[in-house]
């Protein structure tokens, strides 16, 4: 006789995971075939119509039942010992690798290349290059930082930070901030179109036709951004785009602005029309933090799409390029949303001044003014 066709069991939660693993791109197809194999067997088809829909043997079929019954979800990414291709090199020898691209140099220079690990290693450059990329070590990049030295540093961040995620009733948050020295740099020789198969193209060399500085203020909520360009950047030109915020929003409720601690915003004439103003809450960022100034994410914009790949003749020339930005860009704003925590960040710090402290001890302690002798 036959044997009867056994139905399994899979609870609310199991089904909705098998079908989530189903869904992800990143599953193993072993591990799909026996997430299907379990969803056929829990509508009760029999094994030999698996067996023949998803051209499997039967005792494959049988197996993974077998299994999914005896230890659940965690039984279907199971992999038995001895299955699958060996490794070619040992775990040891894999170690020795990742340990001389942390932990060397090679002779004269500051970082290793795929070619330079093999032949140190005696392995080929396409075995060095996948465990790098297993190990997600990448020693041709670097990235630029620099960790905060502010006495006042967690009180200025948790003040700025506390103003990004739960802005005030009723008030304005301004994030402003200068781009100065923007270059008005006119390629040698027209760069050539895009094409099929062919990026744009741009010359190396350049004639530079003077600079100019953009006072800009970035509106948190809405997005919209103020932007005056100037020719020197002095208190001068600052009250005078001051004024300017303070007639673009009229009324006497409270504008808070975010900026840095530079020499241009504490002058004494500055503070002073500050003191007279009292709707302008002025919070620091700390020092060497200009990261925690959302404005810089909207420079970031203007250079990568509109200043760097084009070509000025002129100030003028580059002056309307960044009004004509400006006035796109307010036709659709799109405010930047900050969504790091101060815990978070101190945590990052926390890590970060642990391994600078082990490099040079004493260089990430906060820095104390010198007191002025009389």
């Amino acid at each position: 006789m036959p044997r009867p066709t056994r139905v399994l069991t899979v609870t609310g939660d199991q089904r909705k995971q098998i079908e989530q693993w189903l869904a992800a791109l990143g599953t193993p197809q072993q591990v799909a075939l026996r997430c299907r194999i379990v969803l056929a067997a829990c509508q009760g088809t029999s094994e030999a119509g698996i067996a023949a829909s998803m051209k499997v043997n039967r005792k494959t079929v049988r197996l993974w039942c077998e299994r999914f019954v005896a230890q659940g979800l965690r039984g279907l990414w199971e992999i038995a010992p001895g299955r699958g291709r060996k490794a070619t090199y040992s775990a040891e020898r894999v170690k020795a690798v990742i340990d001389a691209t942390l932990q060397s140099k090679p002779k004269g220079m500051t970082h290793w290349s795929c070619r330079l690990m093999g032949a140190n290693q005696s392995i080929s450059k396409s075995t060095v290059s996948n465990l790098w990329r297993s190990h997600n070590i990448k020693p041709h990049r670097t990235k630029k930082f620099k960790l905060s030295r502010d006495p006042k540093f967690l009180e200025k961040l948790t003040d700025v930070i506390g103003l990004y995620l739960h802005p005030p009733d009723k008030a304005i948050v301004l994030c402003v901030d200068e781009k100065s020295q923007i270059q008005a740099l006119d390629r040698t020789q027209p760069g050539l179109p895009l094409k099929k198969g062919r990026c744009g193209t741009m010359t190396y060399d350049y004639k530079r036709n003077g600079t100019t500085t953009l006072f800009a203020a970035l509106d948190l909520l809405q997005g919209k951004v103020i932007g005056d360009c100037h020719k020197r950047h002095r208190h001068q030109e600052f009250l005078r785009f001051l004024r300017r915020i303070d007639r673009e929003f009229p009324g006497k409720g409270p504008l808070h602005l975010v900026m840095d601690n530079y020499g241009t915003h504490g002058t004494p004439e500055v503070k002073s029309w500050l003191k007279k103003h009292p709707r302008f809450a002025v919070h620091y960022v700390p020092t060497s933090c200009s990261w925690l100034n959302l404005i810089e994410r909207w420079f970031a914009e203007l250079t990568n799409k509109r200043i760097r790949r084009d070509s000025f003749r002129s100030v003028d020339d580059l002056t309307a390029a960044i009004e004509e930005f400006l006035s796109a860009w307010n036709e659709n704003p799109k405010p930047f949303v900050w969504t790091a925590t101060v815990d978070s960040i101190l945590a990052k710090l926390a890590r970060c001044r642990q391994t600078l402290e082990q490099i040079q001890p004493g260089c990430s302690v906060p820095k104390t003014r010198k007191r002025k002798s009389s």
